[in-house]
């Protein structure tokens, strides 16, 4: 017995060992599969998988991104997201049999998904290969894959169809294909996934086609994301068999006919977007059951008739009906709303009065009702809650006077009330909100006088109030307001003489005061005026002389001084200007036109001063010739011409052999092109470049900070010579024919350049604080606060469309990034270094502008497989730029993690907020507190508008170029005075 119980002992200790030894085996063969498929398919350029050994302890369930189940140690999970390795699907994980999840999203993965390397992962219950760059067709998964429950292979770039094979699977619940190049339409059999709570598509070029009949059969649907799918007919019925639905985008696509009365069945909709499209007919009244509806936006379709009241009787935050065909009159029951926060039904035909009570009941923040017909008076209520910010109601036939109330929204920012009937006195304190940014009040019939009280708005950008009755003074407090770019106060009834001060305006751009009874002089000390290209004021009363100083603004091209009482001869220093606008006619000036005005385009700009005259210019009278001079005043003259031309030939030989920046040749032999008015010559630069002035080199040159004996400092861009001739002499020319003809406040100048056997030097204006990159990432030890920051993005923005729009041909910069943005004295941005810069020009230019794509962490993504650079490149490396003034880090901060960029970063971060109608502000401003730079002191309003900066970068960094927005767009989204939906 004792033999037995001991034979049993070794028999059980026997088993034990041997199953030891099989688990012990099992997790060998685990590691091993993990080894071969790494050491086979896989790089790891950052070294994060370096605690991938064997024989390390509790191998492989204690390396990084291996799960393992706790009772049996066998791997389930593979989670390596956002490791930078790369090279080409590692089909080898899905040969351990206990593996269920495998994350591989935001990496480098590339090549092909083929069918075959996918069959091995048929045991798989999540795939998420998102955010990598495989290309090619979708895969076909066998009838083996009865397990999957996510799949997710969105922001690659595959192309084709979506396989039969996606819809066979029986329990997916994710299905995430947005962000490839599908071109197939969308295919009906995808119905058949009755298990999925996601269905995201969205920015694929599909074909044309529509959203499948069957959708409806998705009943546990809860996010349904479809914007830039090309989608076409109409909206199906049975749409409203969606019960779990949350969030319906249907945005920026082709569908047309009615909205669906069945839309009352998305009883569990919180936001609505179908924005965009080319719906008709009216809006259903079956809204009545969507209580849980936040937001709903069908703007910029053709939907005709009235505001339902089921639609305007639900508790929304926002309610966007802008640019349709809408007409009646608005619900009174909208105005007890208490949620409505947001109020969009501009360009509409609505009509009648607008709720007395409006905005009563509820924290109305952003209103806009303009380009209907409106009439009576305006709601007296919209501030009630002071958390008005945009009061936008143009293009009405609203009268009476502002309401007095009004005058205590100090909340205000943004105000657009012209082209309407309005009266009387504006309120007093309307004009000093600090934070008003934009007043707008033209066309109206307003009266009285601006108040010396708008010293207030510090933050006042533009301030338009032509086409009214205004009179009195203007009020020399206006100086004070250093933002300001655009006054336009034309066809009122100021009085008195302008302000001097007004020349301390530095920023800006318009100044127009035409038809009013200004009396005086025009201010001549003008040299502050470095940003403005208009300046008109014409018929008033002013008097005296044109100043010659007017000569001098760098960047005028539109000047009407006409009617007049200016005397006097006109300026020739005027002749400088680039002008495409220039009227002087009916003053009192006399003597003879300059040269550069003796056109005959011109004759209409000069009628009108009787003691005008012209040598050849009819029908001005002719100039009488000079008396001649005696003989011996000519023998005279002669003499000292001669003498002086010897003095000059001497003092030029002199001067010239003790000049040696360039080699030691005794006679000049180098050409200049001057671009802008300046008081030096080449010579005092040339002198000048020596070692102790370098202040950098880049990939052109070498730039030199150069004071001159004037006082006057530049900088100095000498290109690189030698072997490098040929390349310095393309980025040369290319630079010269750029900046030679641009004339814009964003735009850093060219002052002049000289070119010789053996150099080529550009001569800018100096920007004394550096570039955007030195003073952002502290290399200049100041720290900008976010106005500056914001400021300089709009300013950036202005100068790149300049160069997209308004130059002919269009101008790609092609190396867009923070330190080729400048800053002056007061940080006001100007874009510079085009040495990169090309025109686009014909195909036969290709080579020239395929040499360089720009620089790391600014280049746009699909330079990498079309080698083409566009328009919309210098729009994604804007993008970054945009990051990098909100976030403060460098476009490839180490902090982002290994192997991922800002764009990466931020994006994870974006698509981590709540949906927008979520109404879950504090999760949002917690999202942006992980972003912002933390050395900023923000207010509310501050996070409110690096909000909206955050939205128009995520769009400048689109994946496709097609969904970026152009440079011009961009400006007006940075200008528009409220946050922007966030891109999805």
């Amino acid at each position: 017995m004792k033999h037995q119980r001991l034979k049993s002992l070794y028999l059980v200790v026997a088993l034990l060992f041997l199953g030891r030894l099989s688990l012990t085996s099992s997790l060998h063969s685990d590691g091993a599969i993990l080894l071969r498929a790494k050491n086979d398919q896989l790089d790891d350029p950052n070294g994060l998988l370096g605690d991938w050994v064997e024989t390390s302890h509790n191998a492989p369930c204690n390396w990084t991104g291996i799960t393992c189940d706790p009772q049996n140690d066998a791997v389930v999970s593979i989670d390596l997201a956002s490791v930078g390795i790369s090279g080409v699907f590692p089909a080898g994980f899905c040969r351990i049999p206990t593996l269920r999840n495998l994350t591989l999203s935001d990496n480098n993965l590339n090549g092909t998904l083929s069918s075959e390397s996918i069959s091995l992962c048929s045991r798989l219950h999540l795939l998420n290969l998102s955010f990598n760059f495989l290309h090619g067709e979708l895969p076909a998964f066998t009838w083996e894959f009865v397990n999957l429950s996510v799949l997710d292979l969105a922001r690659n770039n595959f192309s084709g169809e979506i396989p039969v094979s996606f819809g066979r699977f029986p329990g997916l619940q994710v299905l995430s294909l947005f962000g490839n190049s599908l071109s197939a339409s969308i295919p009906e059999y995808l119905t058949n996934l009755t298990e999925l709570t996601r269905f995201e598509l969205a920015y694929n070029p599909f074909k044309p086609g529509p959203l499948p009949s069957t959708i409806g059969k998705l009943t546990k649907l809860e996010n349904l994301w479809l914007p830039n799918s090309n989608l076409n007919g109409d909206i199906p019925d049975s749409i409203g068999n969606l019960i779990a639905l949350k969030n319906l985008d249907l945005s920026t696509n082709s569908l047309s006919g009615k909205i669906p009365d069945t839309i009352s069945g998305l009883k569990s909709v919180v936001q609505i977007e179908l924005y965009d499209n080319q719906l008709t007919g009216e809006l259903p009244d079956t809204f009545t059951n969507l209580t849980s509806l936040l937001r709903f936006d069908a703007s910029q379709n053709n939907l005709t008739g009235k505001l339902p009241k089921s639609l305007a009787g639900l508790p929304l935050e926002s309610l966007n009906l802008n640019d349709n065909s809408l007409e009646g009159e608005i619900p009174e029951i909208l105005s007890s709303n208490p949620a409505l926060t947001q109020l969009k039904l501009f360009n509409n035909s609505f009509s009648g009065t607008l709720p007395v009570n409006l905005g009563r009941n509820s924290n109305l923040e952003d209103f806009d009702v303009s380009g209907n017909e409106f009439e009576g008076p305006l709601p007296p209520n919209l501030c009630y809650r002071k958390k008005l910010q945009n009061l936008i109601i143009f293009k009405n036939r609203f009268s009476g006077t502002i309401p007095a109330s009004y005058g205590d929204c100090d909340t205000l920012t943004y105000v657009r009330i012209f082209n309407n009937e309005l009266s009387g006195k504006v309120p007093a304190r309307f004009w000093s909100f600090p934070g008003l940014g934009f007043i707008e009040l033209k066309n109206n019939r307003f009266e009285g006088t601006i108040p010396p009280s708008i010293s207030g708005a510090r933050d006042l950008t533009s301030l338009l109030v032509s086409g009214n009755n205004f009179s009195g003074e203007f009020p020399s407090e206006i100086c004070g307001l250093q933002e300001l770019v655009v006054i336009d106060i034309s066809r009122n009834g100021f009085t008195g003489e302008l302000p001097s001060c007004l020349t301390n305006l530095k920023k800006l751009q318009k100044l127009d005061l035409q038809e009013n009874k200004f009396a005086g002089g025009i201010p001549s000390s003008v040299s502050s005026w470095t940003d403005l290209t208009e300046l008109n004021l014409s018929n008033n009363n002013l008097a005296g002389k044109i100043p010659t100083e007017l000569g001098d603004l760098p960047v005028l091209t539109y000047l009407d001084l006409s009617r007049n009482l200016l005397s006097g001869e006109i300026p020739a220093e005027l002749t400088k200007l680039k002008l495409n606008k220039f009227n002087i006619s009916d003053n009192k000036l006399e003597g003879k036109v300059p040269p550069g005005f003796n056109q005959e385009f011109l004759i209409s700009s000069l009628m009108g001063n009787p003691n005008l005259c012209s040598s050849d210019l009819k029908p001005l009278p002719q100039c009488p010739k000079p008396k001649p001079a005696s003989i011996y005043l000519i023998g005279i003259l002669a003499a000292l011409a001669i003498l002086l031309l010897g003095s000059l030939i001497w003092y030029w030989v002199v001067k010239t052999r003790k000049l040696h920046p360039f080699g030691s040749k005794s006679k000049r032999s180098w050409n200049t092109t001057t671009f802008q008015r300046i008081g030096f010559n080449e010579e005092d630069v040339l002198a000048s470049l020596m070692e102790d002035n370098l202040i950098g080199a880049g990939g052109s040159g070498r730039v030199y900070r150069v004071k001159l004996k004037s006082g006057q400092t530049v900088a100095v861009k000498r290109l690189w010579g030698g072997n490098c001739q040929l390349e310095s002499e393309a980025v040369f020319l290319s630079e010269v024919e750029t900046l030679g003809r641009i004339r814009h406040g964003n735009i850093v100048k060219l002052l002049f350049s000289c070119v010789g056997e053996d150099f080529r030097v550009l001569v800018y204006e100096y920007m004394e604080n550096g570039s955007l990159g030195d003073v952002l990432h502290g290399e200049k030890g100041v720290l900008l606060d976010w106005p500056k920051r914001f400021a300089v993005a709009v300013g950036a923005a202005q100068g790149l469309a300049y160069l997209h729009h308004d130059c002919v041909p269009a101008i790609v910069h092609r190396d867009v990034k923070s330190n080729n943005i400048l800053l002056d004295e007061e940080f006001r941005p100007r874009v510079a270094d085009f040495g990169l810069a090309k025109t686009l020009h014909k195909e036969g230019d290709r080579d020239v502008m395929s040499r360089v794509a720009g620089s790391c962490g600014y280049i746009a993504p699909e330079y990498a497989y079309t080698l083409k650079v566009t328009e919309k490149s210098d729009v994604y490396s804007f993008g970054v730029v945009l990051l990098e003034l909100v976030t403060g880090k460098r476009p490839n901060d180490e902090s982002f993690g290994e192997n991922k960029d800002m764009v990466k970063w931020v994006t994870e971060a974006a698509l981590s907020s709540p949906e927008q109608g979520s109404g879950d502000s504090g999760s949002s401003y917690d999202v942006l507190g992980q972003l912002i730079d933390p050395r900023m002191n923000l207010s509310t309003r501050d996070y409110e508008e690096i909000e909206k900066v955050l939205n128009v970068a995520l769009l400048c960094t689109s994946a496709f170029p097609i969904n970026r927005p152009s440079m011009r767009r961009v400006v007006e989204l940075l200008k528009e005075q409220y946050p922007l939906a966030r891109p999805k």
